[in-house]
């Protein structure tokens, strides 16, 4: 039941997510775009129904993802959703009508088979529940900077795959971040109560990594398409969230000749996520003008 808990939260958040990615990257679509971040952005997606639904879907993810991280380890929840772009695939072909050709399953059976092998050999283990403000200065120094420095590079580059995979990077460290933030925050809830919960400085910070993962995201689905972004959101998440569930949280997975399997269940789990971002349903839903413009978004 330890196992079977935080596993069943973290395949939930990941579905949420997934139906949340389908509904925000058709209303980002249908949004004015520009060369750098606009404010008005969130402004502009507010109207757009569809975009307030994918929002509530990201509440019910954050919800699963809070149940998670609170009744199992950073290093078994995380690594989880790479499964959100297989989720996210095969929502956005109910979304368009029509089914996933045969090579998208063969990806998908090599992401899942992948991350089973992976997670076996690793065999993920600690589950911290505190982690003070001295162990995480040093991680949020770092993520801090990579995601300002992978931002101002992104905005010097036009539209395509390189603007998109930056965003998407730096979109995936601060979930990472949040995720891990949400640990801490989430275990003061349940042990101390709502008082202490927001009086705790997690709280907040993991609010403020959150808000700043959703911004970059849109603008992430607003730079190019979904294969350039969403491989670096799914690998750059799980990746990130890897390291600060072992250096923050002190979890700890198996070394020795267990690194073959684990090296064996990463490169599945790569090459399904690539060759499923390269599925013309990964790309879907697309606009008239995006259809138009094809070739431009792919360069």
């Amino acid at each position: 039941m330890h196992f079977l808990l935080p596993v069943f939260f973290a395949l939930s958040a990941a579905l949420s997510n997934a139906f949340a990615t389908v509904l925000q990257r058709r209303a980002a679509l249908s949004v004015p775009r520009s060369q750098g971040f606009r404010a008005g952005l969130i402004l502009d997606l507010l109207r757009r129904p569809v975009w307030l639904a994918g929002i509530l879907t990201v509440i019910l993810a954050g919800v699963f993802q809070a149940l998670a991280l609170v009744t199992g380890a950073l290093t078994i929840v995380q690594p989880l959703f790479v499964l959100e772009l297989p989720f996210t695939l095969l929502v956005a072909s109910l979304f368009a009508h029509h089914g996933m050709p045969r090579l998208a399953w063969f990806a998908v059976a090599g992401v899942v088979a992948g991350l089973g092998v992976a997670l076996a050999g690793a065999s993920p283990s600690g589950n911290r529940t505190r982690v003070e403000i001295d162990r995480w200065l040093p991680a949020l120094a770092v993520c801090a900077g990579v995601v300002v420095v992978l931002s101002l590079v992104a905005l010097k580059r036009p539209e395509g795959r390189a603007r998109a995979a930056m965003l998407g990077t730096a979109a995936a460290v601060s979930y990472a971040l949040t995720a891990g933030l949400m640990k801490t925050a989430m275990h003061i809830l349940a042990d101390d109560g709502l008082v202490a919960f927001f009086l705790s400085w997690q709280s907040y910070a993991f609010g403020a990594a959150g808000v700043a993962a959703l911004f970059l995201l849109e603008n992430a689905m607003q730079a190019g398409p979904l294969v350039a972004s969403q491989p670096a959101l799914t690998l750059g998440d799980a990746t990130v969230s890897l390291t600060l569930g072992i250096l923050v949280y002190e979890e700890h997975v198996r070394a020795g000749w267990w690194l073959v399997p684990e090296v064996l269940g990463i490169a599945l789990i790569v090459t399904g996520v690539f060759a499923l971002s390269r599925i013309p349903a990964a790309d879907s839903p697309r606009t008239p003008e995006e259809a138009a413009r094809g070739h431009a978004d792919a360069q």
